[in-house]
């Protein structure tokens, strides 16, 4: 196949790309901003719908408007060979079906979709259609973990095809999802692929890169031959598919973007117990100061908090930088209950406004960002920083994304920032980011 298909990504929130480099990502998706996407060099993009933080509702109808406004903008740039890419969270959080439902509705017409979790770098595979989780080293089926309690998009298995039946409700039952387990990837899959029909569910084995490699050659081959194909997947996949190779600078390198040699600043919204440990070490790095937010304040209906807190926090955060140290401003870590998910979804936005306020509150002079957690990088993009395209540098710690702002950003122009996820890397994870940006180390 001499031409790659491009490879578009509607992502649920700006992290899928973490494994990816040199292309572009997208936070509107009117035609004309879709058509740039699909007109880059780049063999993939990235949408960034954000819709993990949307209720099912919204999340379908951003979902649409983001697939019919892809149909006008292909039209328009004439392109031939495309595949479509539902990215989502490697613990199996998301909107499943809801989005490939609509996906398939309206860009319609696909032989199968797959589902495909694994995410290598954050200790994720699948074997024998079971999908694992890397906890303190030993692989842990994803179900015995705290993500499948996640109150808005909890789970009670790790065996996919039960997952597929769980999250359609029956309407896709277990025994009618194919399994491309570990032996087939291995030894060829493409006399299967070739027969499959009718948005067949298939679900996808993959211990190692290599495996999707060998995965993806397959797809594009078949693909090639006219067959169909969605997928539902994790960041790695995206990595064969793509097939960029190495990114410009390494990752140990990449201080090399940061604006003259100024502290920086970190932006923590996410409460995993990943990230409260990462958080943690962090703030023992040398040259760094918390500015913690009491976001249960938030709760008073009585007042309106916002403000209070917004100017304590920006007077701490600015006294911090003009002492040349790195404020870290983080939501308080206690663990509050909300009576149903509308709740807790409208939370969860106050408290994403309050963070980007603050955002847009920092010196303008900072040397880099890095924003934590998946929700509240997207919105660091989308609000914090209101672009409408970032340039993706590269990895600066396996699993974790640095952009670019535009050189012509009216508040922050090329500004570096990472978009670290919630439950990526080790305890020390985000203090090694930081002292790999900072200059006082």
């Amino acid at each position: 196949m001499n031409t790659r298909p491009k490879i578009i990504v509607l992502d649920d929130d700006p992290t899928g790309s973490q494994t990816v480099h040199s292309c572009l990502l997208l936070m509107q998706w009117d035609v004309e901003t879709l058509r740039i996407g699909l007109a880059d060099t780049a063999p993939i993009f990235f949408v960034l719908t954000n819709t993990r933080s949307l209720s099912p509702e919204k999340a379908a109808s951003v979902t649409r408007e983001v697939c019919q406004n892809l149909k006008a903008a292909i039209a328009l740039e004439k392109i031939q060979d495309f595949l479509v890419v539902s990215r989502s969270d490697s613990t199996l959080r998301g909107h499943y079906p809801i989005e490939t439902d609509v996906i398939a509705e309206e860009l319609g017409g696909f032989d199968a979709h797959f589902l495909v979790p694994a995410f290598f770098e954050g200790g994720r595979t699948t074997r024998e259609s079971v999908h694992y989780l890397k906890v303190n080293g030993v692989d842990t089926p994803v179900h015995q973990t705290e993500f499948a309690r996640d109150s808005v998009f909890g789970y009670s298995t790790s065996y996919m095809p039960d997952y597929v039946e769980e999250k359609t409700g029956g309407k896709i039952r277990a025994d009618h999802v194919e399994r491309l387990r570990l032996a087939d990837l291995r030894s060829g899959v493409q006399d299967r692929l070739v027969h499959l029909r009718n948005n067949q569910c298939c679900v996808v084995d993959a211990e190692t890169q290599a495996d999707l490699d060998r995965f993806a050659t397959d797809i594009l081959a078949t693909a090639s031959q006219g067959k169909r194909f969605l997928f539902r997947s994790a960041a790695s996949l995206l990595t064969s598919l793509a097939h960029l190779g190495a990114q410009p600078i390494a990752p140990e390198a990449m201080a090399q973007y940061v604006r003259g040699g100024k502290p920086g600043a970190v932006i923590i919204g996410s409460h995993v117990k990943k990230t409260t440990e990462q958080l943690s070490k962090l703030l023992e790095a040398p040259g760094t100061v918390g500015v913690e937010i009491e976001v249960s304040r938030l709760l008073d209906l009585s007042s309106d908090p916002h403000d209070a807190l917004l100017a304590d926090a920006t007077q701490r955060a600015c006294q911090i930088h003009e002492s040349g140290k790195t404020p870290i401003i983080f939501t308080s870590r206690q663990e509050l209950t909300f009576s149903d998910v509308q709740t807790r979804l409208a939370f969860g936005e106050a408290v994403s406004t309050l963070l980007m306020d603050s955002l847009r509150q920092l010196p303008t002079d900072i040397g880099f960002l890095i924003s934590k957690g998946g929700i509240t990088s997207n919105d660091t993009l989308s609000q914090g920083l209101a672009l409408r395209t970032a340039k993706l540098l590269g990895q600066v710690l396996a699993g974790v994304s640095m952009v670019k702002t535009p050189a012509d950003h009216p508040q922050f122009p090329d500004l570096p920032v990472v978009l670290f996820p919630g439950n990526v890397g080790d305890e020390m994870a985000l203090a090694t980011v930081y002292q790999r940006l900072s200059t006082s180390t």
